[in-house]
């Protein structure tokens, strides 16, 4: 889950971070046209020029405007939708808590639970007995596990050198 969490992250700066630069971008070039514009002995134009000019100042900052009042609720949208997942995850905890409980006591009970007391069915100790060969073969050949597994290699007999 840390893993999805971090990527989802990670995407998340990186496509915001990729947004900044295209805005940037933008803006430099913006700012560059209007040093431009205003670089010019506009003093000198003819009124309709300069009535232009009014207009396409105006327009910037009808635009710029524009721009801030979206960023304004678009912060205000990440911030609530923030908020939202964070009560989301604090609301799952007790859930999650319940389930490790849950399953703490069940190993709990599985490791400490007298397998005496459960009987099995004879029903089903017949059928175990007759297909196990195990169980029709005698004791002492039976191993209980590989670490009790006497290595072939040695016998009784003490070696002898050859001469």
């Amino acid at each position: 889950m840390k893993q999805v969490f971090d990527q989802l992250l990670r995407f998340l700066h990186e496509g915001i971070s990729e947004i900044f630069r295209f805005v940037e971008l933008i803006w430099t070039w913006s700012v560059d046209q209007i040093g431009k514009l205003a670089a010019v002995p506009w003093q000198q134009w003819p009124v309709w020029k300069e009535f232009l000019l009014l207009l396409i100042l105006l327009g910037v900052v009808w635009a710029l405007y524009r721009v801030g009042r979206e960023l304004l609720f678009a912060g205000a949208a990440i911030l609530a939708a923030f908020a939202d997942l964070l009560g989301v995850l604090v609301r799952t905890l007790p859930h999650v808590m319940l389930a490790g409980v849950i399953a703490l006591g069940g190993v709990w009970l599985i490791n400490h639970l007298d397998n005496s007391l459960v009987r099995m069915p004879t029903w089903l100790q017949a059928s175990e007995q007759t297909n196990s060969p195990e169980k029709t073969s005698p004791p002492e050949n039976r191993q209980s596990s590989p670490s009790s597994v006497q290595p072939s290699t040695q016998s009784s007999n003490p070696p002898q050198d050859p001469k």
